[in-house]
This record gives structure tokens, sequence and C-alpha cells, in this order.
């Protein structure tokens, strides 16, 4: 499909194959392997002399469809979809990276990167440097002979902070290193990474692409070279965290409302991080469509909106946090987020409850932090929910 669609088009029609039937919704193809017409043609697949299907760990129509659409919506010549967020976190590592490479990372990173970075990939050689997201002078500093990788997301998690993606591509491209971008807070929706000169971006598919808390799934995007031929495609294949046929299917069809729920989740965050600013007993709120967010500017250059994750600070610990969380009737309390169901949750004893003490400090996770990912209710139920925890302070 052309790319000069506007993108909530792409979202629906990108990478559509219609087989003998021409369904008009995407099929699911719920198959492990392929059959061939004879024996050369099957020596010809295996051996790469002839393009198609092999079996359902290599490619499967279905999540084909998938990569190509999400490719569509990024701008990126080729995507490899995974099973999950963290296994296109890994498959992007092991695929580009070998013993004795030097990873640059933000400290403002999700939990479990910062376990599989800490705790995984050190095992195997691999050594990692941590610095602020926004300090470009500490990314120079960092910089070493065998440094091949700048890993950040933006906005991070759960404090939403931003990171200049041009500034920093054009320092990673100066080093000789790739910059990764974990692009799941905006989704290509809000922001496009690849534009602003990031050489791979990132996604946990499960959040925002779904948009409905139903599946697991990830990608990798980027050029073909990077992609395709690096060994992130060889990678992800032969270790076999691909997606699911299903999986695929349904996060195909939760894009197509992409646009749409976005615009929302970003319009109700807004309004409820300005509410909560004016709240007594909220001491800080951190949302990059406010004025008071230190990287406010920053977010309004190369995001269309601010998203749909507000995080916010009460008066006291984790004892009134907790009650706040206690007190709601109808926002989930669980560490997932992208979803139409809005969530609530308390970072340091869920999603970075893993790291260390001093891990925690350093990213900004305090035991007073609350995370809510706001859904598509009524702005009013979710303030009134929050509301009857926020009079207990």
């Amino acid at each position: 499909m052309s790319d000069d669609f506007e993108l909530e088009t792409l979202a629906i029609h990108a990478g559509i194959h219609r087989s003998q039937f021409n369904e008009h919704s995407e099929a699911m193809y719920l198959t492990s392997s392929y059959v061939f017409d004879n024996a050369e043609q099957a020596a010809a697949r295996f051996s790469g002399e002839e393009q198609g299907n092999v079996y359902s760990r290599f490619t499967n129509p279905t999540v084909t469809v998938f990569e190509k659409r999400l490719a569509a919506l990024e701008g990126a010549e080729s995507c490899v979809a995974t099973a999950s967020g963290m296994s296109a976190v890994l498959a992007c590592v092991m695929g580009l990276l070998s013993a004795g490479d030097h990873i640059i990372a933000s400290k403002s990173l999700f939990g479990s990167t910062l376990n599989l970075f800490n705790n995984i990939l050190k095992r195997f050689g691999l050594e990692v440097t941590y610095v602020s997201l926004t300090e470009i002078e500490e990314w120079k500093n960092a910089v070493k002979s065998n440094t091949k990788l700048f890993f950040i997301e933006t906005p991070s998690n759960p404090l939403t902070e931003i990171s200049d993606i041009s500034e920093l591509a054009s320092l990673a491209k100066n080093s000789g290193a790739w910059l990764v971008v974990d692009n799941c807070f905006c989704s290509p929706i809000l922001q496009k990474p690849l534009d602003l000169g990031a050489d791979i971006v990132i996604h946990s598919a499960t959040k925002y692409l779904d948009g409905q808390g139903r599946v697991l799934g990830g990608a990798v995007l980027g050029n073909r070279d990077l992609i395709m031929e690096k060994g992130i495609f060889n990678f992800l294949r032969t270790a076999g965290p691909t997606l699911s046929a299903f999986n695929a299917w349904v996060l195909l069809k939760g894009m197509e409302t992409l646009k749409i729920r976005m615009e929302a989740h970003s319009a109700s965050a807004l309004d409820i991080a300005i509410w909560l600013e004016a709240q007594p007993g909220i001491t800080k709120v951190y949302y990059p469509g406010l004025s008071s967010h230190p990287h406010y500017l920053l977010a309004k250059k190369q995001q269309k909106a601010g998203g749909g994750i507000v995080s916010f600070e009460v008066k006291g610990g984790k004892e009134q946090a907790w009650r706040i969380i206690n007190s709601t009737r109808m926002l989930s309390i669980t560490a997932n987020l992208g979803d139409t169901k809005t969530t609530l949750t308390h970072p340091s004893s869920t999603t970075h409850s893993r790291i260390s003490q001093d891990e925690r400090n350093a990213a900004g996770i305090t035991d007073n932090l609350l995370r809510i990912a706001v859904g598509l209710e009524s702005v009013n139920d979710i303030k009134a929910d929050l509301e009857t925890g926020i009079r207990l302070l």
C-alpha cells in the first residue's frame, strides 16, 4: 500500500493480503507448517532460492500483515514481530551485539529491561553504562571505543521524562553506535523516532497497539539491513520468541482504532493531569502535556500529544499511596497500560520492584509515586474514583 496515505488509513489497510477467498477482514492462518508442491520446491524454499512460507516460527501470513502494517505506520523498511515487548528488546540486543560490546542506556528504563540488562546480558559479556535520559553530556562522556548501542524509552516509565531523539541520534551516529527507541508510550500515532534519526524502534504491542489488554506481542523496526541482514531476524527466528498468528490477528484489529484511541487517551490524560495539580495532598504531577513539565517544549516539538500516562506523588509515603489505590472502585489495580480500562499502579512495589533500592532512587521511583494509565472511560468518573482516596490524605 502506498505510504502517501494518512496514518489512520494505513492503520486499517496497510499490509492486507487476501487469499483466494477474497475475504474483507484479515484472515487468521493457524498453521505450524506449509505444504510444498514437490521436493524441488521444498528444497528451494529451505535454501532461500524461492520466497515463501516454510514454518510459522519463521514467517506466517497473518504475522506478515501485522509486520507490514506497523512498518507502514512507523515509516520503517522492515519489521520483525516478537512474542512480547521484552522479547523485542532481547532480539534487538542479541541480534546486533557480541560479547565485549558496550551499551549506553538511560537510567529511566522499564524494570524488566533493567533486569535483562543487569542480570542476564552481562553474563554474556555485554557491558552496560547507565546515564541520565535527558543530559546529553552524560551520554557523550559514557561513549567508549566498543560502544555499539544507545537505548532509551521516551517518554520514560513512569516519570514521562523526554529525551531529545534528534540530538541523541546525531551523537550515536558520530560515535558509531545505533540508537534504539522504545516507542511504547506514544505509538507511531504520537511519535515517529525513525523520522527523528533513530535507527531502531521497539514496541510492546501488548500495550497501545492492542489497546484492550488481550494479548502479548512486540516488534523491532528499522531499515532492512539492520532488521533482516545484521542478525535480528535470524536470532529471533532461531531462538523462537516469535509472534503467534492469533495474537497478530488480534493486534491487527486493535490497530484499526489506534489513532482515535491515542487522541482520546491523550485528551483525557491532560484533563486529569491538570485536575491532579489542583488537588490537595498531591505534591507533584508528571505529564509532558503540562506546561509545568520540565520537558514540555521538547514534548511539543517531537510528539503530537502528551500520551495517556500520568504519574503523581502524594503527600506521605507508601501507606498513603496504597490508600488511594485501595479506595478505588472502578480503576483496575494492575501494572499493565495502554488499555481502554484505566489502570493504577504503585511502581516501586510492582513494575520496578525487582530492581534495587539504589536503582529505584536513581530512576526517581519513590514510595509515594503512583502511575495512572488513563483509559477511555468518562473523565469525570475517573476523577471521582481517584478523589475518594485523595480526600483521605
